[in-house]
């Protein structure tokens, strides 16, 4: 069965509306869609097909290169999935969701098998860097390429060499820092924006190259990476990670990463207390704009960790504390700021060479669906503020005896 491309007005718009869509490269297209995806990714002809049809795969014009989107799932082809279809057709897959422990000392073990590499995980977000034929790319997790993110990539680090003798492989990594447009938090080392590698991966099949493998690599090349916090046998790697994770907490940091040293078994993430407070405080300050599940994850995952820590009754009391203030305080805060007639949005500071490399951001905010606005440029310095339009509506709406 073939892929029903001709019966999908995402495509047949999609190659009204490009401009370097000619005959040559739309029977390039037909012809992948035809007879080549379904192999390279084997997914069936009928997924591929409902997907288009319900929008989950999008086409689109990135810079006058055709290209395909996976916005969710499709099979085991993860989303935010790129194809491009430059003068070679290049895959760059997703990545992976990596799942959580709640319960470190039974999980380890039933997970893992000798040894385990435990690496900090940061508090910033997920980027992928690739080179697409003579453009080095930074895509969002979700698939979009960020404008303000690739071009201080380049500048953070010289990524040249490393794509000229690398062409298959994706640099996966944190942008990280204070003036990170999508979560600031500040870390010493870094300061304003910096970048820290933690995977490195095949471009089509997605395979990870091996602890060691992706170490010599970036050694090789000057890159950075996070923080190896160590290597530990699995009979006392519970333990150990609890000890980390605590003295990350007091140092306010995110979690760490546990991983196979040869990655063939799926990565862990565990995180600390202290940054579990840190999102719900950030949440509760623009309730109505977050989901409840938002919430109720990282209240169970405080329950949990609190269970087998076996804190005594002082811990139990200052988690309880900071859990509880994360949640009243961050909302009572907004509630009389909108109350006073102001809006709930933050602030997010950016440094760029121009105004219209800020207004550049913007778009691609707006292209994510994002309600943002530049409220100042001086001396390259941006501030773009992000609106929080949902809880001011609603508080808004109660104080004036609104009902709930």
């Amino acid at each position: 069965m073939n892929i029903d491309w001709r019966r999908n007005n995402s495509l047949t718009n999609f190659f009204l509306n490009c401009s370097s869509c000619d005959l040559e490269s739309r029977v390039v297209i037909e012809d992948f869609l035809d007879k080549k995806l379904q192999k390279i990714l084997g997914i069936k002809a009928e997924k591929i097909n409902h997907a288009i049809e319900k929008g989950i795969i999008k086409f689109f014009d990135f810079k006058g290169i055709p290209t395909l989107q996976f916005r969710k799932d499709v099979g085991k082809i993860e989303a935010g999935t790129l194809i491009y279809f430059d003068n070679d057709i290049e895959i760059i897959r997703g990545f992976p969701k990596t799942r959580r422990t709640l319960m470190l000392s039974p999980t380890l073990k039933n997970h893992f098998k000798d040894k385990i590499v435990v690496e900090e995980k940061m508090n910033g977000y997920n980027v992928r860097i690739a080179s697409i034929g003579d453009k080095i790319v930074a895509l969002t997790r979700g698939g979009y390429m960020c404008p303000y993110t690739t071009k201080k990539a380049i500048e953070i680090m010289d990524l040249e060499e490393f794509f000229n003798d690398n062409k298959d492989l994706v640099i996966c990594g944190e942008m990280v820092g204070t003036e990170n447009p999508y979560v600031s938090h500040y870390y010493k080392e870094i300061g304003s924006l910096g970048f820290r590698v933690f995977d490195i991966r095949k471009k089509v099949t997605n395979d990870p190259l091996t602890i060691d493998e992706k170490y010599k690599l970036l050694e090789e090349y000057g890159l950075p990476s996070v923080r190896v916090l160590g290597t530990f046998n699995i009979d006392e790697a519970s333990a150990k990670v609890k000890e980390i994770i605590k003295e990350i907490g007091e140092e306010n940091r995110e979690g760490v990463v546990i991983k196979d040293p040869d990655m063939e078994l799926i990565p862990l993430k565990y995180t600390s207390s202290e940054a579990h407070d840190d999102e719900i405080k950030y949440a509760f300050t623009y309730p109505f704009d977050f989901g409840k599940d938002f919430f109720f994850s990282r209240v169970v995952r405080e329950g949990f960790q609190a269970y087998e820590m076996e804190e005594n009754e002082g811990e139990l009391e200052q988690r309880a504390k900071r859990l509880g203030e994360a949640i009243l305080y961050s909302m009572l805060d907004t509630i009389k700021k909108v109350s006073s007639g102001e809006i709930a949005s933050e602030d997010m500071v950016i440094d760029v060479e121009s105004k219209d490399e800020a207004e550049e951001f913007l778009r691609h905010l707006h292209d994510l669906g994002v309600y943002a606005l530049l409220d100042e440029f001086m001396d390259n310095k941006a501030t773009v503020k992000r609106i929080h339009q949902s809880t001011t509506d609603k508080i808004n709406n109660f104080l004036n005896g609104g009902l709930y």
